[in-house]
């Protein structure tokens, strides 16, 4: 571990210690030694630096040399200070869960009852009569022993969301999730576990948004797993302030016959860091993976994805799109790993960029690593600037250069938009996709 890694570390060490102090008995439980071990874990790694080829092109300095502080108890802020009409997503009817700064709140929250489905808190299912169905399967698929920030969310793991899909259920509206964070410097750290059962259905939303233009810090970690032929549909999307930082660690594991999609849009952040790795570990799986980031200013986002083909026959599809404006940095690093044992693979991997000015740059790296021979894989990157021709065509049908340059613009970001199956998330996101780029264009202030 480096030194200047060193001296942040100890910082939330600290923090660490400070916290135990505020568990009394729960210091002595299961999941209190899982916290120990993932902050173990991080004081013998260390934040990661450049010189880490999975952090080649992102600098997470400006992160951890911010004075954050663990958000460790659910912030005293009244529901009538916090906007929500103007913060939800319109018309996703249903079960809603919002959490603070990471924790909890019954009173944002609106979940009808179910004798289908288990919805909770993940604080409120480590103490249910479900917990031991819980703890058989958190931190098993997200790893500590090689990424920093997923050890430092453990450290501190508390609260999140809880979903539990039976066997053969079928949910038939979106579960929503909003995450609030209040600014002041926070780190707000949700957990969260989504187990669908044997044959079932489900449709998840995830929603990161702040209450302020302040500096803060979020942290996530999901851990999904998707039973023998469940079908699960993922949409996160991240609309943070651009002085906010953001990482997100998706970890996916599929049984056979499952049918996963995760969907990633992220419009704000000043950095942002998005996980997603999907193991495919039985016969029959299909992974979906689509992305869409959309960069203004200085921001820089960063998608790193990992694709495992760990068995037979199963097949994968992603597509990932950038749009970059101003001096924005984009980073895709696409991994398609295919074991020895997994003939018969299928893997698409696309990654495009739109480059909107001459300043904002792009860095690509779709990765195939394959050690089976019986396979399909393709993968493939372009960068590059609106059509030419393309813009001349319009402009000779008297439509004006802005309007020329969104009409193309939008066309290359329906793409991914339109494969949600969410037709009113499909038309938020359209309708916020047009705002930021009539801020482009500078047509509003």
């Amino acid at each position: 571990m480096n030194s200047v890694s060193t001296e942040y570390i100890q910082r939330y060490l600290s923090a660490f210690q400070s916290f135990e102090k505020t568990l009394n008995g729960e210091s002595t439980t299961p999941l209190h030694g899982m916290r120990k071990a993932a902050m173990n874990r991080l004081a013998e790694i260390g934040f990661p630096t450049n010189k880490n080829e999975e952090w080649k092109f992102t600098s997470v300095l400006p992160i951890i040399r911010e004075q954050f502080y663990p958000s460790t108890v659910l912030p005293e802020i009244s529901a009538q200070k916090i906007d929500l009409p103007n913060l939800l997503i319109p018309h996703l009817d249903g079960t809603r869960l919002v959490f603070v700064n990471g924790h909890f709140s019954k009173n944002l929250s609106s979940i009808p009852p179910s004798d289908r489905l288990q919805v909770s808190s993940l604080a409120t299912a480590l103490k249910s009569a479900h917990s031991e169905k819980v703890f058989q399967h958190l931190g098993k698929y997200a790893s500590s022993e090689q990424d920093a920030f997923t050890a430092l969310n453990t450290g501190f793991l508390q609260d999140g969301a809880c979903i539990v899909v039976p066997d053969n259920t079928k949910i038939d509206t979106p579960l929503y999730l909003l995450f609030l964070s209040t600014g002041s410097e926070s780190l707000s750290q949700p957990r969260n576990l989504i187990l669908v059962g044997k044959n079932s259905r489900v449709t998840v939303v995830m929603q990161y948004a702040g209450l302020s233009q302040q500096i803060y810090f979020t942290n996530a970690v999901s851990e999904i797993v998707a039973g023998e032929h469940a079908v699960v549909e993922l949409t996160k999307l991240q609309q943070e302030n651009n002085n906010a930082y953001h990482i997100d660690s998706v970890y996916i594991h599929q049984d056979a016959g499952s049918h996963v999609t995760a969907n990633s849009v992220s419009f704000g952040g000043a950095i942002v860091r998005n996980n997603i790795t999907t193991v495919l570990d039985a016969e029959g799986c299909e992974c979906t993976l689509n992305g869409l980031s959309l960069g203004t200013g200085t921001q820089h986002i960063d998608n790193h994805t990992v694709i495992d083909h760990a068995k037979p026959h199963c097949n994968s599809h992603e597509l990932y799109k950038s749009i970059l404006s101003g001096k924005s940095k984009g980073v895709f690093n696409g991994k398609i790993f295919v074991r020895k044992d997994a003939q018969k693979t299928d893997a698409k991997q696309t990654n495009k960029t739109l480059l909107l000015s001459d300043d904002a740059t792009m860095n690509t790296k779709p990765q195939l690593e394959i050690f089976a021979d019986d396979v399909k894989c393709t993968h493939g990157a372009t960068i590059g600037y609106l059509d030419a021709e393309a813009l001349f065509y319009l402009r000779s049908r008297a439509i004006g250069l802005d309007d020329a340059r969104d009409m193309l613009t939008r066309a290359f970001a329906s793409d991914v938009t339109e494969r949600n199956s969410i037709e009113s998330l499909r038309e938020y996101l359209n309708a916020m996709l047009g705002d930021r780029l009539e801020k482009i264009h500078g047509r509003t202030s």
